[in-house]
């Protein structure tokens, strides 16, 4: 045995009820909910460094909670009192305004501000500012998530990861996707650029010119991008492009195609395309799942960096600027770096769920 020896930790069981309440409850500090999850783990008999490894935190943290459990028992947990002038708010007005923030809505609108919770509790603005900071609470920002519902969810993760991480020898893996309804826009008045002390302004309406579709395939392996533009967005389209990576690929090499499900992707005569090219295979993302697509990820830098504050007065000249930006990008090209293991994908979801049911199981 290496290092010191540890201290036995023993739970009874109103402790071990009382550390599951912080460790579980809504209105709980995460600080405090960490901690409380530290101790049941080295409770049930886990070493510190593979509670650190669950648990995402270094082994010093968990050394660090597991002995001051020891000395102090549910006390240790606490943060220790700050110096500085004594409170003015007590622990049961602080519990107050968090259970009303997470539990209620105000009368006239959707979400509490600083100062319609603080008329509520009547505490100042800062106090609620202050209690909000302390525990994570920001009620004015509002986040999106959608959550898949294919029944082959798990298997289609397992697919595409492995072929992020382990692609096949003598092949190539492409992200193939259409960005479409690309607009044309123009300001109705001169932009004036940037100066000192002055940011770049413009006008807030604008005209727009046309729109256009940009099929893209992302080489994972390379980060270099096989793309056409087409006016339209159908099957036809699609047919085409197929056409564009096969030219564009070496004979003596298999492609792989990760896809979304979109109509245009599973049409007959696309079908009948693949059947005759055997070399061509297809992996779909799971539905309601276009973050597993890595070309998601480049559409979006196109976007920012180079689409969203640009003006273009014809459609021709977005297509133009487009095909710019894909010379540029292939000719200093640089893949993304994916991490995530499809074990480590799931697992995160699993913890959604859980969270999100509030049932435990």
């Amino acid at each position: 045995m290496r290092g010191r020896p540890k201290a036995e930790l023993m739970l009874a069981q109103s402790e071990r009820e009382q550390l599951r309440a912080w460790a579980q409850r809504r209105k709980t500090a995460q600080a405090l909910a960490l901690r409380s999850r530290i101790v049941l783990e080295c409770a049930s008999g886990r070493e510190n460094l593979e509670v650190a490894q669950r648990l995402r935190v270094t082994p010093q943290t968990v050394s660090k909670w597991r002995g001051r459990f020891v000395r102090q028992r549910l006390d240790g947990l606490l943060d220790l009192p700050r110096p500085g002038r004594p409170r003015t708010i007590e622990d049961a007005r602080v519990e107050a305004v968090i259970a009303r923030t997470l539990e209620s809505v105000p009368a006239r609108a959707t979400h509490w501000s600083t100062r319609s919770m603080a008329r509520e509790m009547a505490v100042s603005p800062s106090a609620v500012s202050r209690i909000w900071r302390a525990f994570g609470l920001q009620p004015h920002r509002q986040q999106t998530f959608k959550l898949s519902t294919d029944p082959q969810f798990v298997a289609k993760v397992r697919d595409i990861v492995g072929l992020y991480l382990e692609p096949p020898t003598r092949a190539l893996v492409l992200c193939v996707d259409e960005k479409s309804q690309i607009q044309a826009l123009d300001r109705t008045q001169p932009i004036l650029p940037l100066a000192p002390g002055v940011p770049e302004r413009r006008t807030h309406d604008y005209m727009r010119h046309g729109t256009t579709t940009l099929f893209a395939a992302l080489d994972v392996a390379t980060g270099k991008v096989i793309g056409q533009m087409h006016r339209r967005h159908r099957a036809s389209e699609f047919l085409g492009f197929l056409g564009t990576i096969e030219a564009n690929v070496p004979a003596d090499l298999d492609v792989h195609l990760v896809m979304d499900n979109y109509g245009t992707h599973k049409t007959a005569t696309i079908r009948n395309w693949f059947a005759r090219h055997p070399r061509f295979h297809v992996h779909f993302t799971p539905t309601s799942a276009s973050w597993l697509n890595q070309v998601e990820r480049w559409f979006a830098t196109l976007t920012q960096s180079y689409i969203r504050r640009g003006t273009h007065r014809s459609t021709r000249q977005l297509e133009q600027a487009i095909k710019h930006y894909l010379a540029l990008n292939n000719a200093n090209p640089k893949p993304f770096a994916w991490t995530k293991s499809a074990d480590d994908i799931l697992a995160s979801v699993k913890r959604f769920c859980l969270r999100i049911s509030e049932t435990g199981h």
